[in-house]
């Protein structure tokens, strides 16, 4: 049986991991002017082009579907293996950055973290590297790729949340997701307000399962600044060339 399911849970990767046909980015991120811009222990956002980009972009209600996080050079080549990641085929593994070349991205970049925390993150993340995917919840995301899926939204991130919670297994923004929470730093905690004998009011954060998080909280969470290369670059609208044409 256990040889069944693993056979299965490949086939199933295999497919997942198949990029959609026609798909045309909304923007495209030039490799250099990424690079020149990102720092350790940022996050790196992906539109996505394969099947489970679908899924998880309906299920999000999002833009993005995977988040990849900023390690620097982990070694010295030419192209170096920069970002941590974990997707279904391959689990948790160091890329180069050169292998989003072309995709719509988004960098997340948290506020105000020290350099020691910094070193933390990337010692968590790096330390993940070999974990294998939570197939667990592969599965369940294989049940949304049909056009419309009857899923009301409110039930949509609690989807993105059935995976088997083995500790040797791993999503992609949830195990940044454990990095960050590894120092408590904040993503989007939940809040409650006390007040005080003297009527004055104090928020307190809760911290969030980190298999509740999904790639587009990096983006909204007000405790991570987005970063766009083309801005950094000292963009100025007036050395545009415009066709002359329609």
């Amino acid at each position: 049986m256990n040889t069944l399911l693993e056979k299965t849970g490949f086939w199933l990767a295999r497919y997942l991991q198949k990029e959609v046909k026609g798909y045309k980015p909304s923007s495209t991120s030039d490799v250099s002017k990424l690079k020149k811009c990102l720092r350790p222990a940022d996050i790196l956002l992906l539109e996505g082009n394969l099947r489970i980009s679908v899924a998880i972009k309906y299920l999000t209600q999002s833009t993005w579907s995977h988040a990849a996080f900023y390690a620097g050079s982990l070694d010295g080549t030419d192209d170096p293996n920069c970002l941590i990641e974990a997707d279904t085929l391959h689990g948790v593994t160091a890329v180069p950055l050169s292998k989003y070349a072309g995709q719509h991205t988004r960098i997340c970049r948290p506020i105000g973290l020290t350099e020691e925390d910094a070193q933390k993150i990337i010692g968590f993340m790096s330390d993940k590297i070999g974990m294998t995917y939570d197939m667990k919840n592969a599965f369940d995301l294989m049940r949304y790729l049909l056009p419309q899926p009857p899923v009301p939204a409110h039930w949509r991130r609690r989807m993105l949340a059935l995976g088997s919670g083995d500790p040797t297994r791993a999503i992609c923004s949830t195990l940044i997701a454990q990095a960050f929470q590894y120092i408590q730093y904040p993503i989007l905690p939940d809040i409650s307000s006390i007040k005080g004998d003297d009527n004055s009011v104090r928020e307190i954060l809760h911290i969030r399962h980190h298999s509740l998080f999904t790639p587009r909280d990096f983006d909204i969470s007000p405790y991570f600044q987005i970063i766009k290369p083309t801005i950094e670059a000292n963009f100025d609208y007036k050395k545009l060339e415009w066709s002359e044409g329609e």
